[in-house]
């Protein structure tokens, strides 16, 4: 796994930084990688792809772009409810930076204990709650990312779902920009599908 994940990590940077060609090359193999590897869940529902949720959410800083106003202070991540990938969250924070921001990582047990963020990731436990999470952040620049099938027609930005057995996520670029954030065709071109 830890080769996989070295793998996709290189493959996403040439993305980003690479020449026309050669992001297009990365981009084809990061995605055959990504969606042919087979990311499972065990029986019991335990998330075993917390470290990859988390890959994919620190590029997703990479591929979206806030306003102005967001890019002082620190690039704050929050997560909703209970969830392992908190944990891989926090362990990248104490390494890894977002242009010349520090990574600051919150977890907010409720929606109610929701505060401004660039990124809020919604535990399975809490897609319930999407509604009300909603209504919270409505003047913030944030991108939702959650991992409920059906979220993303309803708020979400993002979505990671299971398909095939597979790790996949769902983009929907019109909920994305309705809170003033640019979505990089890169981006638009790793999602399984786009809205």
């Amino acid at each position: 796994m830890t080769i996989f994940v070295t793998c996709v990590k290189f493959f996403f940077g040439l993305i980003i930084v690479g020449y026309p060609k050669v992001k297009k090359i990365a981009l084809i193999l990061v995605t055959l990688l990504t969606f042919s590897t087979g990311f499972k869940l065990t029986g019991d529902g335990v998330d075993t792809n917390s470290k990859m949720k988390a890959i994919f959410i620190m590029n997703f800083t990479k591929l979206v772009e806030w306003p102005q106003s967001y890019r002082e202070g620190n690039f704050v991540v929050g997560v909703v409810g209970e969830s392992p990938l908190y944990l891989e969250l926090s362990k990248m924070a104490k390494t890894k930076k977002v242009a010349n921001q520090t990574l600051e990582i919150k977890k907010f047990v409720s929606s109610d204990d929701i505060s401004k963020c660039h990124i809020l990731y919604v535990s399975q436990k809490s897609g319930e709650e999407i509604s009300t999470i909603i209504k919270h952040i409505k003047t913030n620049s944030t991108l939702i990312v959650t991992e409920q099938q059906g979220l993303i027609d309803k708020g979400a930005g993002i979505n990671f779902i299971i398909k095939d057995n597979r790790q996949k996520f769902e983009l929907n670029k019109k909920n994305v920009e309705k809170y003033k954030l640019k979505v990089s065709s890169n981006l638009e071109a790793l999602a399984f599908s786009v809205k």
